[in-house]
């Protein structure tokens, strides 16, 4: 039986990176799982991107095949038999579409929510400029300049432990939803320089505020690539 669910693609994927106490994260922690660590560091990652090509179980929705994306998550592992599965948790996930929070927030019992959002592209032969924006009750924005050159991320680095989580997680009533994300690996971008106007705190609550006072520890630029996404399980 094929359980794939929605076929797309994410672009241009901007990550701004924290590490952080553990503690904060263990009430967003679905049962049966985990916090995943790099290098004994835990993290929480500030993500935006564009979601391209949208189809539903092969079908195109009308004005809803492209739109922007801004989530803050960290990162969990689940131990299935003698294997582990490492995955991500979302704190917040923003888009501009409210059919996408709907169904988003049915199926997957994710916390999508609709605000206006935008992007813009600047992209030449030597240098690309990303940015995106957001509004939550004011305008935030994450934008970077970065060389127009891709390169393979490096085995066993922390951007490989940001990009290549392949599972998503998330607490419903008396169990924990699976469900897998399929894409090949990635490619990076060098940055050249970044400017990132977030209030953490309007977007996402007091607890996360103390990030309005964080220098990111990492920023990454991913080239992103075309993305399976399977109907979820209980586990």
């Amino acid at each position: 039986m094929n359980n794939l669910f929605l076929t797309a693609e994410w672009r241009k994927l901007s990550m701004v990176n924290y590490i952080v106490d553990p503690s904060l994260l263990k009430k967003y922690l679905p049962s049966k799982t985990e916090l995943d660590f790099w290098n004994e560091r835990c993290y929480v990652s500030l993500v935006a991107f564009m979601f391209a090509d949208i189809k539903v179980k092969g079908c195109s929705i009308p004005f809803h095949r492209d739109f922007e994306e801004v989530n803050l998550r960290f990162y969990v592992r689940y131990k299935e038999g003698a294997n582990w599965k490492r995955g991500v948790v979302f704190i917040r996930e923003f888009v501009s579409l409210p059919m996408v929070t709907l169904v988003a927030n049915s199926l997957y019992q994710e916390k999508y929510k609709t605000i206006p959002m935008s992007h813009n592209w600047l992209i030449t032969p030597e240098k690309l400029t990303v940015d995106y924006r957001w509004r939550k009750p004011v305008w935030h924005s994450l934008k970077i300049e970065a060389l127009n050159i891709t390169s393979p991320i490096a085995e066993g680095s922390e951007q490989e432990f940001i990009t290549q989580h392949f599972w998503g997680y998330a607490q419903r009533k008396g169990y924990t939803s699976e469900y897998q994300v399929e894409h090949e690996l990635w490619k990076s971008y060098e940055i050249v320089q970044y400017n990132l106007e977030v209030d953490y705190t309007a977007c996402y609550g007091e607890e996360f505020g103390f990030l309005n006072h964080q220098t990111p520890h990492t920023v990454f630029l991913a080239e992103g690539s075309a993305i399976n996404i399977y109907k979820d399980r209980k586990i």
